[in-house]
């Protein structure tokens, strides 16, 4: 068996290359370009971990998101101590790929794939067999699960053929196939990992604005009013809401055409399993949210701009008739004179 592990961490980009990669690898290649996701191959290496040698490759998906692919020969994953293993290699991978600061943080995303050849006599009669194991394998616990929890992680199955199969879960998956042809499904689950990554950093993106949203408007109520920077504070929320919607309907569009039967079955599998819709909904909402605000600052705003121009005005009219006042007893003053 193979295990292929996953790690998704933003790794922005200004550099726009002339010739994108395409997106390759996918089962009976379809008649149409499928998925619009640019990607950059950045390179690849071999690192040996706890005496595990492990290819790595790096990708960058559409100047945003670093995907790093990596894989290593495993002879028995249910062991115990090649669970401890997997668990060293993995947090070692972590810290030599993700960058410290996202480290930190925890805005990246990892997954797990374990990769079989052999499953006698058929795959779903040897994932029964396993089934234990397998829970644990791809939540990567020790503990032992009920056999309700059991089903739940082993459900979600799609099949291309009688030999081969894929099992997706939201932590790990397990792909089946004889024939080795494991890159169409290690595809569409980099793809699922770096949607969901995409939705987590928008999500964070809206966050920030509404802190924004907070600290100028709402917990600095005392402030003397100042409407130009006031409106260029507005204009830059504004700014900032539009480029988020533009990456959000980036994402929507990215995938709405999507390969044969069996890719646009698995990835289905995929958005069930990664909840990438309630992701989407939740993102759909805030940004609504972020609109209904601004546009009650920016009533709110208009609204004490024209009592400020009032005031003025009437300050002015108070001005002018002491100015009157002033007038009138200066002659009154010249004729007794």
């Amino acid at each position: 068996m193979e295990l292929c592990y996953l790690l998704a961490f933003p790794d922005p980009s200004d550099d726009v290359p002339t010739a994108a990669e395409k997106i390759k690898g996918l089962k009976d290649a379809p008649y149409f370009e499928p998925i619009d996701i640019e990607l950059v191959t950045l390179g690849e290496e071999t690192v040996i971990i706890e005496g595990y040698a492990v290819r790595v490759t790096r990708q960058r998906y559409d100047g945003r998101v670093q995907m790093v692919e990596c894989r290593f020969d495993l002879k028995d994953p249910f062991a115990p101590s090649v669970l401890q293993e997997r668990g060293r290699i993995q947090a070692a991978l972590q810290s030599r790929c993700i960058p410290l600061e996202h480290r930190q943080n925890g805005l990246f995303e990892e997954y797990s794939i374990l990769l079989v050849k052999q499953s006698k006599p058929s795959p779903d009669q040897w994932i029964e067999k396993n089934a234990l194991n397998l829970a644990n394998f791809i939540r990567s616990q020790r503990d032992v699960f009920d056999k309700s929890e059991t089903e739940d992680i082993l459900l979600s199955r799609v099949r291309y053929s009688k030999n081969d199969l894929t099992l997706v879960d939201w932590e790990g998956a397990v792909v089946i196939s004889p024939e080795d042809d494991f890159q169409s499904d290690i595809v569409l689950l980099k793809i699922g990992t770096y949607q969901l990554l995409r939705y987590r950093m928008l999500d964070q993106s809206v966050e920030a604005m509404l802190d924004r949203i907070r600290d100028e408007f709402l917990e600095n109520k005392r402030r003397p009013l100042r409407p130009g920077p006031t409106r260029s504070k507005i204009r830059q929320i504004i700014q900032h809401r539009l480029e988020v919607m533009l990456d959000f309907e980036r994402i929507e569009q990215s995938l709405l055409l999507i390969g044969d039967w069996y890719t646009a079955k698995l990835y289905e599998a995929i958005r069930d399993e990664f909840y990438l819709e309630d992701w989407k909904s939740s993102v759909r909402d805030k940004l609504d949210n972020v609109q209904d605000i601004i546009g009650t600052i920016q009533e709110n705003f208009s609204l004490t701009w024209s009592g400020l121009i009032e005031r003025v005005e009437l300050a002015g009219w108070i001005i002018l008739l002491i100015g009157y006042f002033i007038l009138f007893f200066l002659e009154d003053l010249a004729i007794f004179k």
